[in-house]
């Protein structure tokens, strides 16, 4: 952003004069200056020192001296001369300009920010605000209170704008025709050079990288899928209804945001049902707020909504065997769900936490099942140091996935983007001992159509911050 150019507004003038030198003098404003020396021969300047002179006679003689008279038309000019012009500052050249992001993204998102402060999210003050129990209470003194230091904004904050960024690329360019590997890769490949790290040696893809594998879902499929190797190109067509989940992590903590497109207005009610579901739940979201309160407000926004398709219409009703969840550090799950229909859950929010509001809507339903396929694996949050299992590959990959994931899920793709092969009898093995766990993709029936959007949001002691909040939703 340009600077502000300084103001001319306040002129100043030689010696203080109150008038433009150009502009009339007012007939009640006195005589203008030094004009007696016309009549009187008086060549003195103002405020020089010329000797006593107390004859009144004008003829320059006196005690100090002599100092000889001066005409009016050398003092003009010399008053001229001395007249200060008016200060017009030349408008500053403007550089090369300012540096933007490419597309597709691979500007660093530190080179578009030097000075290190990214954009905050959006802040919503809370509606109200109750009195914590004594339990939540002593939990909140015991926590360090990690949500008040600036690294910690900072890196969320970046990882926001590095999702804004890569989102806004993908919502200008994804068209039909082209395959979802394709869309898949250049999203995480854009993640990675928005940080500045390509995450290929040991310890890398801790400090910054995807939050797990990037979810690209048509139509009936809802949730969880990720074009893994092996698998046939799906194409994305022009009657397809896409969604898009990926995440960004710095130092373990992730953002979560989704949004779904499609090609055809026939589905914008659905998607605009979701969307309104989504910005309920945040908005009734806050400290000490119920789970149960944010699930009504859901279920109440989302099956308000109903859709036309091909001349029948359709309710929008809320998945129910799917929530929204609190986000801890490496986890992607914190502990905490938000189911997306009315219940009985009393537990609160508290302060400090960060929260992944996402809301799923279909036209099906309303129930999801596994569908066919692995989309990725996560190793469990107890899992041994040393494994107790005897398949020496399975060994070398549970190394490989501590010094490179640790606990944030992944797929089959980014292994062998690291060079891993012959890797699936280990991965079987690990898996069939309760060491890593594996994801299927999710889908309601067939035929049905579905979407969603989510935001990442961080409840803090007098509002929350929806840290992946941009101008698209």
């Amino acid at each position: 952003m340009g600077s502000r150019a300084p103001e001319q507004g306040d002129r100043r003038y030689f010696h203080g004069d109150s008038f433009p030198p150009n502009e009339p003098v007012p007939v009640d404003a006195g005589e203008p200056r030094e004009s007696h020396t016309s009549r009187d021969g008086d060549g003195r300047f103002e405020g020089v020192a010329t000797g006593d002179d107390d004859d009144g006679d004008g003829d320059g003689e006196g005690e100090g001296g002599e100092v000889s008279p001066a005409s009016p038309s050398t003092e003009t000019a010399v008053a001229q001369k001395k007249r200060k012009r008016p200060n017009r500052k030349k408008p500053k050249k403007k550089g090369k300009g300012s540096l933007k992001q490419s597309s597709p993204p691979r500007v660093p998102v530190s080179q578009l920010f030097p000075s290190g402060l990214y954009p905050e999210g959006e802040v919503q003050i809370y509606d109200q605000v109750t009195a914590r129990t004594t339990a939540a209470e002593l939990r909140y003194n015991n926590r360090q209170r990690y949500w008040e230091d600036d690294t910690f904004l900072q890196n969320y904050r970046k990882a926001a704008e590095v999702h804004r960024q890569t989102r806004r690329w993908v919502q200008e360019t994804a068209k039909p025709g082209q395959t979802l590997n394709d869309i898949a890769e250049g999203i995480e490949d854009s993640v990675r050079a928005l940080l500045e790290n390509a995450g290929l040696q040991p310890g890398e893809a801790l400090k910054s990288g995807l939050g797990f594998p990037t979810g690209l879902c048509l139509n009936h499929q809802v949730a969880h899928y990720t074009p893994n190797p092996g698998q046939k190109p799906v194409v994305l067509q022009e009657q397809d209804v896409l969604t898009v989940d990926f995440g960004v992590h710095i130092n373990g903590w992730i953002v979560d945001s989704a949004f779904t497109m499609a090609f055809d207005p026939t589905y914008d009610n659905l998607l605009a049902a979701v969307k309104d579901a989504t910005n309920s739940g945040i908005k009734t979201a806050g400290v000490d707020v119920r789970i149960s309160d944010v699930s009504a407000a859901i279920q109440e926004a989302m099956e308000s909504y109903e859709v036309e398709i091909r001349g029948k219409t359709y309710p929008v009703k809320a998945v129910r065997n799917l929530c929204g969840h609190n986000i801890a550090r490496y986890h992607i799950h914190g502990g905490k769900s938000i189911p997306f229909v009315r219940n009985r859950d009393q537990t609160k929010m508290e302060e400090g936490e960060v929260y992944a509001i996402e809301t799923f809507g279909t036209t099906g339903r309303g129930i999801v099942v596994d569908d066919m396929g692995i989309y990725g694996y996560g190793l469990h949050h107890d899992a041994p140091l040393n494994v107790p299992v005897s398949l020496s590959s399975a060994r070398r990959l549970h190394k490989t996935i501590r010094e490179n994931f640790g606990t944030i899920v992944f797929c089959r793709r980014y292994l062998e983007r690291l060079g891993v092969e012959k890797y699936l009898a280990g991965m079987n093995c690990l898996v069939a001992n309760g060491i890593v766990e594996e994801y299927r993709p999710l889908m309601d029936i067939k035929g049905s159509c579905s979407a969603q959007f989510e935001h990442t949001f961080l409840l803090r002691e007098t509002h929350k911050e929806v840290l992946s909040r941009g101008d698209d939703y």
